[in-house]
């Protein structure tokens, strides 16, 4: 069978070259492009945005190292 040539005619502008392009792989191959945590409906009510969960959680973190309970050292027996 003989290879058919057709005529594109699309309004892209020349200035668009898109010969490098590189399309996202989509399934197990793909990168990723950071971690994505899903919220449940009733946390993600309180939350405006990602900055305020961060915000949260950072505290959250810090309050819990400077809250660390003090383990007793074994003392040494005299």
């Amino acid at each position: 069978m003989k290879k058919i040539e057709t005529e594109l005619n699309d309004d892209l502008r020349p200035e668009y070259d898109l010969r490098n392009l590189r399309v996202r792989k989509l399934g197990p191959g793909r990168r990723g492009f950071g971690e994505t945590v899903r919220l449940e409906p009733d946390v993600a009510e309180i939350f405006p945005d990602a900055e305020s969960v961060n915000e949260a959680l950072r505290f959250l973190i810090r309050i819990t190292k400077e809250n660390k309970p003090v383990v007793n050292p074994v003392e040494p027996k005299a």
